[in-house]
């Protein structure tokens, strides 16, 4: 899904210090790769207005009014992730400042963005491609809790590129598993639709995680307690997503 996503979009991302790269900013536009990188608060930007600013002093140039678009950034492990979004034309037309309001802290990110002449420059895409950091955070993270991806004691390059290559391989095998088996292992309860309504009387449990997958495989446990925990944390997780997600219903949340 992340690799599909991807590919549609043809955008490169990073965290910040990738966004602070002026080497890499410079790499992909003499290449005409668009990018979606977050940059710092104190990052400065040319703005359309021909003003340079921080970050920060940008946003403070927007008022509530300038906030109309909420939207998700993509599925999290509590369900969707919906933060408030607006942007800021930079003096270049290929350029332009992405910033994402937190809906109850109001903590504010920003990204710096490049899109080639003759593709599209529009809101949706920005967010789409900014929404993809967090599946591959969790695919890295996925690497190193269940298959030990920083756990290696090489210093040579063919020693460290054959053990990424392996861990990437388990990695892969197990995400693959977990997307043939959601249908059938996910049976969770629908989700909320108004504040205050009562939870499910069963909440279901969530699909077959990649963690517990590669466990599975590596060593398939015995009936009895191993196999009581699983279908409690699974069905924990359930009952807690489903209350999150009727949380974020709460007016006061938006």
């Amino acid at each position: 899904q992340v690799r599909a996503s991807f590919t549609a979009l043809m955008i490169g991302k990073g965290d910040e210090v990738y966004g602070s790269c002026t080497e890499l900013r410079a790499f992909f536009e003499g290449r005409g790769q668009a990018y979606v990188l977050r940059v710092p608060s104190n990052f400065r930007l040319t703005l359309a207005s021909g003003r340079r600013l921080t970050c920060v002093d940008a946003a403070r140039q927007l008022t509530g009014k300038r906030w109309p678009e909420v939207r998700s950034a993509g599925k999290g492990s509590k369900g969707e992730r919906w933060y408030a979004w607006s942007w800021l034309a930079a003096a270049s037309p290929q350029h332009c400042l992405l910033i994402r309001r937190h809906l109850k802290t109001r903590e504010l990110a920003f990204h710096y963005c490049f899109v080639p002449s003759g593709q599209p420059l529009t809101l949706t895409r920005l967010i789409r491609a900014a929404g993809l950091r967090w599946p591959v955070e969790e695919g890295f993270r996925a690497g190193k809790d269940s298959f030990g991806l920083d756990e290696s004691q090489v210093r040579l390059y063919t020693a460290i590129a054959r053990h990424t290559v392996l861990v990437m391989a388990a990695l892969a095998i197990c995400a693959i598993t977990a997307a043939l088996l959601k249908s059938r292992t996910d049976t969770q309860a629908p989700p909320a639709v108004r504040p205050g309504q009562p939870p499910p009387a069963d909440p279901g449990m969530i699909p077959l995680t990649v963690a517990e997958i590669a466990r599975l495989l590596a060593q398939p446990p015995p009936p009895g307690h191993t196999a009581h925990w699983l279908t409690w944390r699974r069905r924990h997780q359930a009952r807690a997503r489903w209350y999150h997600q009727r949380t974020r219903l709460t007016p006061s949340t938006q």
